[in-house]
């Protein structure tokens, strides 16, 4: 994910091999020719580098593109694949709160159902 210096905003942004069979493979009727699957690469490589900080730091970064994918609607279907990178951390605590959510959610409907039986007695 490095870009190469070209002296100003047309920069060359290329991606990882990996990273582009990956999209590809994520819609394989989006894009017929492989042609087409390049073009849309690049644009995504570019459009990121633009509107995230790679311009700060001269080199596209994973962070740039999963912002790209959340952020811009016409990314948006990419955003499973590229994904914000979290803590582990963060992701249990994340997980933990979802667990005690979902335990308050099961209690009420439990406390409705049972009004709703006292209400028909």
């Amino acid at each position: 994910m490095a870009a190469r210096p070209s002296g100003s905003e047309n920069r060359l942004v290329s991606l990882p091999l990996s990273r582009i069979r990956v999209i590809m493979k994520s819609s394989p009727r989006a894009w017929s020719g492989a042609q087409r699957g390049e073009l849309f690469v690049q644009y995504l490589a570019s459009y990121s580098y633009k509107h995230g900080r790679g311009k700060e730091k001269r080199a596209l970064t994973y962070s740039d593109l999963s912002h790209t994918a959340e952020e811009c609607e016409t990314f948006q279907f990419l955003a499973d694949i590229l994904p914000k990178k979290i803590l582990a951390s963060k992701y249990l605590k994340m997980l933990e709160k979802e667990k005690r959510d979902g335990e308050v959610k099961e209690e009420e409907e439990e406390e409705d159902e049972s009004e709703d039986e006292d209400a028909k007695s």
